[in-house]
């Protein structure tokens, strides 16, 4: 039984995941071959549309160009992951950082514009101007300084690396919350979309292999059980790119702020 003041609360939420109980957003980083192998595929088959950070350097980028046309063609989204896919190499475990993309050697106006210049390659595969941009390993600062904070006009939103459910109301587009998926079974993941659903919250999974490619993996039959899921539950749960869902939580947080 709802308290009292519990359903209006609840109506707003449902309005903003699209009259369903949550949303579920399905982002994949770093435009790797199993992206188009084996992700777009497997969401293809059942219908449903993700979000595919693109790292405009990336070879698979250049080699691959009609295969991600086809895939925004279809529906699903090509964020920006950054042209270099620049990390603080001063951190602990980023001994994979080389000195040409280490994010502490790089000036604000550096970032801002490596990004700016993906966006224009990205327009040029898709046509689009709306998407979302996602922090390469998270980083959100140079010397202290929020990058990003200068390209809020060129995105609708960016993806974070933090994991968390959150309802409109709390969200940051500036650094959306996402669990980064490494080794879990469907299980682990389905019981995640479970707990969006009872708590109608935003639930964004961060993928980068799926079936291999990378040393952060998802297996095909835990990425194939929680497709399933989402399609068996399709009326409950909302499941769309980052850009249509942050749009979505955009409108809600100024209506908010406007009353």
């Amino acid at each position: 039984m709802l308290l009292a003041g519990q359903a209006p609360s609840f109506a707003q939420t449902s309005s903003t995941w699209n009259n369903r109980q949550c949303a579920v957003v399905l982002t994949y980083d770093d435009a790797i071959d199993v992206d188009l192998d084996n992700a777009i595929p497997a969401l293809d088959s059942v219908r449903l549309r993700g979000t595919f950070y693109l790292i405009g350097s990336s070879p698979v980028v250049t080699k691959r160009l009609p295969a991600w046309r086809q895939a925004a063609q279809r529906g699903h989204e090509l964020g920006n992951h950054a042209l270099m896919h620049p990390c603080d190499g001063t951190l602990p475990g980023r001994g994979f950082v080389t000195p040409d993309n280490d994010l502490s050697k790089y000036t604000v106006s550096r970032a801002v514009s490596e990004a700016r210049v993906n966006n224009t390659l990205l327009k040029a595969i898709d046509g689009k101007t709306a998407r979302t941009f996602a922090y390469p390993c998270g980083d959100l600062t140079i010397g202290g300084v929020k990058f990003y904070d200068q390209l809020k006009n060129d995105f609708v939103a960016a993806r974070g690396v933090t994991g968390g459910l959150q309802k409109p109301a709390e969200v940051d587009l500036t650094n959306i919350d996402s669990y980064m998926i490494n080794g879990q079974s469907g299980e682990y993941l389905i019981d995640l979309v479970k707990k969006a659903q009872q708590s109608h919250t935003l639930l964004v999974f961060l993928f980068h292999g799926v079936g291999g490619g990378h040393s952060l993996n998802v297996d095909l039959k835990a990425h194939r059980a929680l497709l399933r899921y989402l399609k068996a539950h399709e009326k409950d749960i909302w499941v769309a790119p980052m850009v249509e869902v942050a749009e979505k939580i955009k409108a809600y947080q100024q209506g908010s702020t406007s009353k």
